[in-house]
């Protein structure tokens, strides 16, 4: 056992380690074939052009809240060899998430301030901004947008918002966009079929203890070992925690960090149910009851308060 301070500091370590899966390479994959390459056949960060059109493509991400897609798209794109700055700082590539209120001129407004050229106007109208956001991408030689929470984006101005993406997607200075959400988002995109169709997916899917419980159960002994106490024996632990994640594996990883969190607390040997128990009852503020970590048929409770079923213990009922 670690002494208390070294292992809060071992698990703040934690909280920023990235956990590779399958979905890594996916991902870059996707985003990869979209620029060009040089003589040499290495990728260059110059969106590439698609058909007759000449026009770009992008990369829609879809996963419910707590599924890790923001941090999968900010990881690739942060070690994507192309999109790294230019030698004086200058960025490849701009991100954002959807600002409050989602309005096509607050988003092309928070774009500009990315991009570092904030609007100093609010009179100034929607679509000069839009064109003042070209101007400046081009500029700058930007070659890639990243619009986070995108769904939220198109409660207002939907329209507005599917014209602009399929503008930045053509012209001299075209750009790729990636955008990412929850499944709102692919059902908007949908929608329009020829936004739909400049769009590859990547689905992010529910955890199953059946493809997923070895390779948690090695993520926990490894968080365990880090910070000095003795991984869970539980045989059971693997599923309730899925269910209590609502099978996302970011809320999987998040339950149990504030679970170590309980352990170094109470200065305790081993990583255990209850802390899980306390971890889950702290995010969700449920009774005994309903918490997953006692009740004997977990897979009863349901814990995802948007789901109008309650799910099988096989699966768990999509969104819709």
């Amino acid at each position: 056992m670690l002494d208390q301070h070294t292992a809060e500091h071992a698990l703040e370590a934690l909280r920023e380690l990235h956990i590779g899966t399958d979905r890594d390479a996916e991902a870059a994959s996707h985003i990869e074939r979209l620029f060009e390459k040089d003589a040499a056949g290495n990728r260059i960060s110059v969106a590439k052009r698609f058909t007759k059109t000449r026009e770009t493509r992008g990369v829609m991400v879809v996963g419910d809240p707590g599924s890790g897609k923001s941090h999968l798209v900010n990881r690739t794109l942060e070690k994507l060899p192309m999109l790294q700055p230019r030698d004086d700082g200058t960025p490849r590539y701009i991100s954002c998430v959807v600002p409050s209120p989602a309005t096509f001129k607050s988003m092309m407004g928070e774009l500009l301030k990315q991009a570092g050229y904030p609007v100093e106007s609010k009179r100034q109208e929607a679509w000069s901004l839009f064109q003042d956001l070209r101007y400046r991408l081009a500029l700058l030689e930007i070659s890639v947008i990243w619009i986070d929470e995108a769904q939220d984006l198109f409660c207002a101005d939907r329209n507005l918002i599917l014209r602009a993406l399929k503008s930045l997607m053509q012209g001299e200075y075209a750009v790729t966009i990636v955008v990412s959400g929850t499944q709102a988002l692919a059902e908007v995109i949908r929608s329009d079929q020829q936004v739909k169709r400049r769009f590859t997916s990547i689905v992010l899917p529910d955890l199953t203890e059946q493809s997923d419980g070895d390779n948690f159960r090695e993520v926990m002994a490894h968080y365990c070992q880090r910070v000095g106490v003795h991984a869970p024996v539980e045989a059971d632990l693997v599923g309730r925690v899925f269910h209590g994640a609502r099978y996302c594996f970011g809320r999987a990883i998040e339950l149990l960090l504030l679970a170590l969190e309980f352990v170094i607390e109470g200065e305790d040997t081993h990583l255990e149910i209850g802390h899980f128990a306390s971890a889950y009852a702290m995010l969700e503020a449920c009774p005994v009851s309903e918490n997953v970590f006692f009740a004997e048929q977990y897979w009863l409770i349901e814990t995802d308060p948007e789901a109008v079923e309650v799910p099988r213990r096989t699966f768990r009922k999509r969104k819709v």
